[in-house]
């Protein structure tokens, strides 16, 4: 009777362990930004300037010898209409 105690007791203390392990939060460090990923990111587009999805690399046109990439073939057209009115928007414009 006292072995089964014992035995049992064990089984509730290694199981018990094993929960609190578990449960550890287990994180990554996070990367140190440096100045040249910063920099990328500064300038480098990520959304369409007139529908503010994301782009697709494949759907672009030239203005003022840089590339503005958007998510349609359709926001080519917006865009071409009124270019000034999205500028604000693109990074690769931005002083």
């Amino acid at each position: 009777m006292k072995s089964k105690i014992t035995t049992l007791g064990l089984i509730l203390w290694i199981v018990s362990l094993l929960i609190v392990v578990g449960c550890k939060k287990q994180t990554e460090p996070s990367p140190i930004p440096t100045e040249s990923n910063a920099a990328v990111s500064q300038t480098e587009q990520t959304t369409c300037p007139v529908m503010g999805g994301a782009i697709n690399k494949d759907i672009f046109v030239e203005y003022q010898g840089k590339k503005v990439y958007f998510c349609c073939p359709a926001c080519i057209d917006e865009f071409n209409k009124e270019p000034e009115k999205y500028l604000p928007k693109l990074p690769q414009f931005k002083k």
